[in-house]
């Protein structure tokens, strides 16, 4: 065989090589990067045009799209006036906690003209997540998706949708939301409600002067997957479609086994996907989507409701504007404001798939157990002043009665650093420390004790934790959000926690694996979680007008003793403060 010849042959060779290489390079992780303008926005929404805190002047802010195992790194610039902090909401930030985000307790807030580069690597999750805005109120409009996909040739445990489509719900309101809050911790009342909710910012056509409402245009026949976000303030909301069924598959961003239902109830800080199976042949109706609080609460609160619209498109030709004009419109029916009912038959449902490829690693044996109170409580009139709370104190929220006080100082510097003198203590208490019948008569005295203190826990500890709601200023049910860790909800229950019956119905099989959970109001939940990323992670209520009256706490997680256990050093660009 001549030299000749042979060329054809060498390059096939060499085209066969690099073809059997491609898919482990494609599926190999990649770095994405993101740049955050964080930029004030004229947005017109009831009529009434606000500048508004945006990333890159969108509202909602961008989609970040990344594979289990990529490497985020987004470059976070301040222009406006506030201090800004983002959080990644879910993202595990395993060792990265530099990178979690919620003001001064793991970072300084990014203050105007500065920047901040958050990196961190998306180990061992996919699915649905968002990020927002971890300081005061600024998360009202600073938020938007978070899209893990698996990794390449990984499927999903379902068929693969037609099309994926974010559905983010939200909160509007007229006026500046830093003033709203400022007032209420001023005065000790309740702040002023949001005028309106939204789904993907816009309020729908149920709202006076409402020029604006989602569309979503489906095919008849095909299956679509809906990335439902709650980054709404304040609010628990139900949602529903008219004359369609919903097929649960993942919440916080895990697998559930799936099961049908046509109302979803998810929390502030929930993610919720849902498989939407378009009816087979083109209907002579458009279908309204709407969501409304689950109130549980006695304190006010936005009593309304947004709507998009289902609208099918004609497979092969176009309908006259005049007939499509002229269909039906087809409304969901949604529970009670207060069905908790619902609300406990729904989230009983909810349940990991448990699956040789996606399971479910609950710590079975616990080293140390916990019995926390979340709920509200006052405080004290400072002198000379008014206050418009209950009996003319101030409203306040706690974790075993301790208000949780901001440092001024992050926590996790002062944690790595070892100096944590002056600015927090490690006597959080392990249970109530004055008991009660919790979900009965409230006591007398509501006053809560403020102060800034944690728990600390040595590395990889199996921690159960009961948390139970109170009947002080009213039963309310509280969803709360863990950083930095997805916990198993083992279980869950009405009135107090018998610790002596409760555990021998927890349900270490197949618990659903969250970051955010709704403690039932008048009820309670039990969580399990391994303490195995070190580092300092902010448990709160995701009401934020909670979290402002201080419903929150912290777990100080130590390092291990390998390397790969420990937490790494701050970058070089960490805000000061």
């Amino acid at each position: 065989m001549d030299a000749a010849s042979t060329i054809p042959m060498a390059t096939l060779l060499l085209a066969l090589c690099t073809l059997s290489a491609l898919p482990e390079i494609s599926s190999a992780s990649i770095t994405r990067h993101y740049k955050f303008d964080i930029k004030m926005q004229n947005v017109t929404r009831l009529c009434h045009t606000r500048s508004i805190a945006t990333v890159n002047g969108r509202f909602p802010g961008p989609k970040i799209v990344a594979r289990e195992g990529d490497r985020v790194i987004v470059r976070v610039v301040n222009h406006v006036k506030n201090n800004v902090t983002i959080h990644w909401h879910g993202v595990r930030q395993l060792r990265t906690g530099w990178a979690d985000g919620p003001a001064y307790m793991t970072q300084c807030p990014i203050q105007t003209g500065q920047s901040y580069v958050y990196n961190f690597t998306i180990l061992a999750q996919r699915g649905t997540l968002f990020w927002h805005a971890h300081i005061s109120w600024m998360r009202v409009t600073l938020y938007g998706p978070i899209v893990i996909l698996p990794k390449r040739g990984v499927p999903y445990p379902f068929a693969k949708p037609y099309k994926e489509i974010p559905i983010i719900f939200g909160e509007w309101f007229n006026v500046d939301t830093e003033a709203v809050i400022a007032q209420a911790l001023r005065t000790g009342a309740g702040p002023n409600v949001s005028d309106a909710y939204t789904i993907n910012g816009l309020p729908g056509p149920l709202y006076n002067c409402s020029k604006d409402t989602f569309k979503l245009k489906v095919k008849p026949g095909k299956t679509y997957l809906l990335r439902m976000i709650n980054a709404a303030l304040n609010d628990e909301l139900f949602f529903s479609i008219a004359d369609h069924n919903l097929t649960v598959v993942e919440v916080d961003a895990i697998y559930t086994k799936p099961f049908n239902s046509d109302i979803v109830l998810i929390t502030p800080g929930q993610t919720t996907n849902v498989l939407l199976q378009t009816k087979p042949s083109l209907p002579s109706a458009t279908f309204l989507m709407a969501a409304r609080p689950y109130a549980t609460g006695l304190g006010t609160f936005d009593n309304t409701t947004t709507a998009g619209l289902l609208e099918y498109l004609p497979p092969t030709f176009s309908l006259p504007s005049t007939l499509a004009e002229n269909l039906a419109l087809l409304k969901p029916t949604l529970p009670s404001l207060n069905d908790t009912a619902f609300a406990a038959s729904f989230s009983s449902k909810v349940r990991s798939l448990a699956n040789a490829q996606f399971p479910a690693n609950v710590p079975q044996t616990v080293d140390r157990r916990f019995y926390f109170t979340v709920g509200l409580g006052t405080s004290p009139c400072p002198r000379n002043q008014t206050c418009q709370g209950p009996n003319g104190t101030k409203f306040a929220a706690s974790v075993n009665n301790i208000s949780f006080a901001l440092p001024s100082t992050p926590l996790l510097e002062s944690h790595f650093l070892g100096q944590s003198k002056g600015v927090y203590t490690t006597d959080f208490p392990n249970n109530p420390p004055f008991p009660f019948n919790y979900t009965g008569t409230p006591p007398n005295n509501t006053l809560v004790t403020n102060g800034t203190k944690v728990v600390v826990l040595p590395f990889n500890t199996s921690v159960e934790l009961v948390m139970q709601d109170t009947s002080i200023q009213g039963a309310e049910s509280h969803p709360l959000h863990l950083h930095g860790y997805n916990f198993f909800v083992v279980g869950r229950g009405s009135g107090n926690y018998d610790a002596s019956k409760d555990p021998a119905k927890f349900n270490l099989a197949d618990p659903i694996e969250m970051n955010t959970v709704g403690v039932p109001a008048g009820g309670w939940v039990a969580i399990r979680f391994r303490a195995d990323n070190p580092g300092v992670w902010f448990m709160h209520c995701h009401l934020d007008v909670h979290t402002s009256w201080g419903l929150g706490m912290a777990w100080a997680v130590n390092d291990g003793l390998l390397p790969s256990q420990k937490l790494l050093p701050p970058p070089s660009d960490l805000p000061k403060c």
